[in-house]
């Protein structure tokens, strides 16, 4: 656990913009078992690139780790760092993915994002990973397939 630096480090700043090299991982002890890990990130902000207007999101992710899994603060600070970036919801929730692959190389991963309404209309992004040659790959392709078949009902926001 030497490589982590941020956990538990009082004095760590919030980045003030889009700040992927903030991400850390830690080894995964059970490599031989398939299970998810989940993470909801009720507090996600991002810019609009063109009105500059804030958007807010809940960030749901969702992956099957593989060797490295990322550690919870180091997360925290990524998605916090997004709060001044401008990107459209669908290009948060792929970098986000992206990121998250080129970090841990996981067996399988799904991102989710559901912003509020802004201007009458609601935008929930949905992007997943499965890693080519394995089982994972054909599941991510069913999953998306058959993704929010039947979504539920909104009435949260």
């Amino acid at each position: 656990m030497s490589n982590l630096t941020l956990l538990g480090d009082q004095s760590v700043r919030y980045p003030t913009d889009y700040c992927p090299e903030i991400l850390e991982t830690f080894d995964n002890k059970h490599p031989g078992n398939d299970y998810f890990v989940k993470f909801n990130c009720p507090e996600f902000t991002s810019l609009c690139p063109i009105t500059g207007q804030p958007d807010f999101a809940t960030i749901y992710i969702s992956y099957v780790p593989n060797i490295k899994m990322v550690e919870s603060k180091s997360l925290k600070l990524y998605l916090f760092s997004f709060r001044n970036h401008g990107d459209y919801h669908e290009d948060c929730i792929n970098i986000i993915m992206k990121d998250l692959i080129k970090l841990m190389d996981p067996k399988y991963i799904e991102v989710w994002g559901k912003f509020t309404p802004r201007g009458g209309i609601s935008i929930d992004p949905y992007a997943n990973y499965g890693k080519a040659g394995t089982n994972w790959q054909q599941i991510a392709m069913n999953r998306l397939a058959n993704h929010d078949l039947y979504p539920e009902k909104i009435d949260n926001r």
